[in-house]
């Protein structure tokens, strides 16, 4: 082996051009698949870094239907009443922990520098398994009712950023929300939370929530839902009986924690709502729920280029095997068996991937990162751990092994197909040139055509998909809007205030020069951001209430996103808190509420909250409809209230802001006649375009990479269709000469090269066709107003392929026509 090692390393070496071009394919390949199974590793496959995590299960409520009030997460959640319950009355796990997510303002006014802070139950560390790496963790004895000012754990990424590793950290103060709170430990560095593709900077005990928020403490709400109960299962207990045991709980856990002010018309679903446990060894995700799919997508795409370019080196192998048979004519005359010949050449090819194998796992890690930097803004950094594990340094070497077998078996069992005296008769050319092997190289290059139609059309339906969102009429104009948020939590403002000291925000903005309008809302387009509730016309029952989306707005909102109004008025400043309640409804909402009638002056009502009674509001206004979540949603039923009319006054201002002035000017002067306004102003701010960008991130993933990979099947099946042109033209050079010297004209010779090319294109599109139905239909739900089979999209494909056929076949067939014919006859 050692002696096959050094020979194969001789022979490489020599060819240093074979050699790069077939390291380069299979590092390409190789690395392209490393990255994204790297992604799908760190995002689905590895476990949370905690004690035994295949032991933890999260408690959930089975159907939120039930639900309602303040959602203050993304993932399944409950109240911290019924948190309670749980902890107190659960018998099948070892140990529950409950965990919330909120973010803090470490600045004390100006632009806000935002730090992540975890709520946790006392036993979250314990029932982790994570121990503190300095000072303590939290206990259960730091999370009791009026804790008063609670300690707090800080992440080891925080104590880095923040501190700079300073090791006297322990003792000091942090403030949050005015209060100065001590720092009692600091995380282990592998411990990042139990969010994948987040972190967290702070931990602080659930008792601490009623100290930081004041009078809007969650804690015995009843209607704010913002805790995710886990639980470490006791030994022997299956989840299955976990959840048999939590439903069982169930009926009587409900009723207990039914709070006063639920909405009537919802009391009983919450009563007949569920518990139940599911495993959460992996954690919680939306960056999986978000990218697995596209990630598994994405890797069979990479899969299929590096299928392509193993076809490619087999076609040349079969080339440097026709050039080697006097070499294996010779070995086996002198006694070589054919197994010994074997095993030489698939040394060759072992060698060759794993060279590539090796920088296609260095060129993965690159890859990796970048990929992550993708698919982060710059307000929500992804962080994954892409530490190589087994997993990864598995699939990487099984890859390459996997290569190894797929482009050098093939050639090798061709080349050791020689008899001794045959080949060395027929000296240079052998019997292997022959038709035979110059059949097997047509077919690898039809299946490279074939594959390479698949990437090419998968990478045209993902870029026409992204270009039809960027330019999908959301009904308002995004371009020269700044969001602004100014927050004033901090400076204490009485709730009765708080609408007077945003309209002196507001009135500050305006008066900026080259400030055209301004106006305020509660819910910013496409941010994420939602509220809803059913309703109804007056007069009607309950029972035929419609769901509708609604926002708060103030006055000039529709002309600030120059939204058209189609008939009566927009919110403006009559509309008080003491006023008749106004709305402004869309297209939709008053077609379904009236048909074609003229909705001007009638009366709805909203559904009862637990912070605000069943309400009528007058419709004052008709609007065009516009995208209320995203961009690939239908226009749905939206109703636009007054902000000034809600009876929950916040104490932020959100602001849209429309100016021509440059982003950074424009931020600059805000905070200047902000900080006249009130220095403790908290701003915050983000293009509003930038934002809408930034929410097809997961389309911009899927247009880059398939395009990249679309044009490099390209560049390969060229290469592939150069060789075999180049090959056929050399092992014709006589045919040509005979045909030359007969009469035959230049243009005649051309066409007959460029006839093949064509040929071979055609065969492969006609076999790839079914084989892009198949796989591009896997693709329809990442899809924006295109089927996987649009034969746009397909023609197209199939029309590049042939244009580089003859691209790529007009330099062999050009070098056709110009071989001499006496020359020719002379051949061989």
């Amino acid at each position: 082996m050692l002696k096959d090692l050094r020979y194969a390393t001789r022979v490489l070496l020599k060819n240093p051009s074979f050699t790069i071009v077939a390291v380069l394919s299979l590092a390409l390949g190789i690395g392209a698949n490393t990255a994204i199974f790297q992604l799908l590793d760190a995002v689905r496959l590895k476990k949370l870094p905690v004690q035994a995590p295949q032991q933890l299960a999260e408690i959930r409520i089975d159907d939120m239907e039930g639900a309602r009030g303040n959602f203050n997460s993304s993932y399944n959640s409950v109240t911290n009443p019924i948190w309670e319950q749980i902890r107190d009355h659960q018998q099948s796990f070892s140990n529950v922990a409950a965990w919330g997510k909120q973010s803090f303002n470490l600045s004390q006014g100006g632009e806000v520098r935002i730090a992540k802070a975890l709520w946790v139950s006392g036993n979250f560390f314990n029932t982790l398994g994570v121990p503190a790496a300095q000072g303590r963790v939290l206990t259960t004895a730091d999370d009791t009712r009026g804790c008063g000012n609670p300690g707090v754990v800080i992440s080891n990424s925080f104590w880095q950023r923040e501190y700079g590793g300073d090791a006297g950290v322990i003792g000091r103060k942090v403030t949050l929300a005015n209060h100065p709170l001590e720092i009692i430990g600091i995380t282990p560095a592998s411990f990042y939370g139990l969010e994948v593709g987040q972190t967290f900077d702070l931990a602080l005990p659930i008792c601490g929530e009623a100290l930081l928020a004041g009078k809007n403490s969650q804690l015995d709400l009843g209607t704010s839902w913002w805790l995710m109960p886990i639980g470490r299962l006791k030994p022997g207990v299956s989840l299955e009986q976990a959840s048999n045991e939590l439903r069982s709980l169930s009926p009587g856990l409900f009723v207990a924690t039914l709070a006063p002010n639920y909405p009537q018309v919802s009391v009983e679903k919450y009563k007949n709502m569920k518990l139940g446990a599911v495993a959460v060894a992996g954690g919680y995700s939306q960056l999986r729920e978000n990218y697995e799919r596209p990630l598994w997508l994405l890797l069979s795409i990479a899969a299929l280029v590096l299928l392509i370019a193993c076809a490619n080196l087999a076609n040349l192998l079969l080339a440097r095997a026709s050039a080697r048979e006097r070499e294996m004519a010779v070995r086996q005359a002198v006694g070589a068996s054919r197994g010994r010949l074997l095993r030489q050449l698939m040394v060759e090819s072992l060698l060759l991937a794993a060279f590539g194998a090796g920088l296609g796992a260095l060129l993965a890690q690159a890859l990796s990162q970048f990929l992550v930097a993708f698919i982060s803004t710059t307000s929500d950094r992804v962080f994954l751990d892409l530490g190589p594990d087994w997993r990864v340094l598995g699939f990487a070497a099984v890859v390459g092994a996997l290569t190894c077998m797929l482009f050098g078996l093939v050639p090798a069992l061709r080349a050791t197909r020689v008899e001794p005296a045959t080949a060395m008769k027929t000296g240079a050319r052998g019997l292997t040139a022959g038709r035979e092997r110059f059949s097997l190289r047509r077919v690898l290059v039809v299946a490279q055509v074939a594959l390479s139609l698949v990437l090419v059309a998968s990478a045209l339906l993902f870029t026409r998909s992204l270009n039809r969102l960027l330019n999908v009429d959301a009904g308002f104009h995004q371009q020269g809007i700044l969001i602004t948020n100014a927050s004033f939590g901090r400076l204490n403002v009485e709730p009765e205030r708080r609408g007077e000291f945003r309209r002196q925000i507001l009135e500050r903005i305006k008066s900026i020069p080259g400030v055209e309008a301004v106006a305020e809302t509660d819910v910013v387009p496409l941010s994420g951001a939602a509220s809803g509730n059913r309703m109804w016309l007056d007069g009607a029952s309950g029972e035929q209430a419609t769901d509708v989306l609604y926002s708060r707005v103030g006055p000039n909102y529709f002309n600030t996103l120059r939204t058209p109004l189609l008939a009566g008025r927009e919110i403006d400043e009559r509309d008080t808190a003491s006023s008749t309640k106004v709305a402004v409804i869309n297209e939709t909402l008053a077609h379904k509420l009236l048909g074609n009638e003229n909705p001007i002056g009638r009366r709805f009502r909203i559904e009862a909250t637990p912070y605000e009674p069943e309400t009528p509001y007058e419709i004052v206004g008709l609007v065009r409809d516009t995208k209320y979540n995203d961009l690939r949603e239908e226009f749905g039923p939206v109703a636009f209230l007054s902000i000034a009319q809600n009876p929950n006054q916040a104490a932020t201002a959100r602001v849209l802001i429309r100016s021509n002035l440059p982003q950074t000017e424009l931020t600059a002067a805000i905070k200047k006649g902000l900080a006249e306004v009130n220095p403790g102003i908290a701003l915050t701010f983000y293009g509003f375009q930038k934002m809408i960008e930034e929410s097809l991130l997961r389309d911009r993933l899927m247009a880059t990479l398939s395009g990249f990979f679309g044009v490099l099947a390209l560049l390969l099946a060229a290469i592939g269709l150069y060789g075999i042109l180049s090959y056929g033209v050399v092992s014709r050079t006589k045919e040509i000469g005979i045909r030359m010297a007969l009469g035959a004209q230049r243009r005649e010779v051309l066409r007959l090269i460029l006839r093949e090319a064509v040929l071979l294109v055609i065969i492969g599109v006609a076999v790839g066709l079914p084989i892009v139905w198949a796989v591009t239909r896997f693709a329809e739900t990442l899809l924006f107003g295109l089927k996987p089979t649009d034969p746009f999209s397909l023609a197209v494909a199939g029309g590049v392929l042939l244009l580089v056929a003859l691209a790529a076949g007009y330099l062999p067939a050009r070098r056709a026509t110009k071989v001499d014919p006496l020359i020719a006859l002379h051949y061989e």
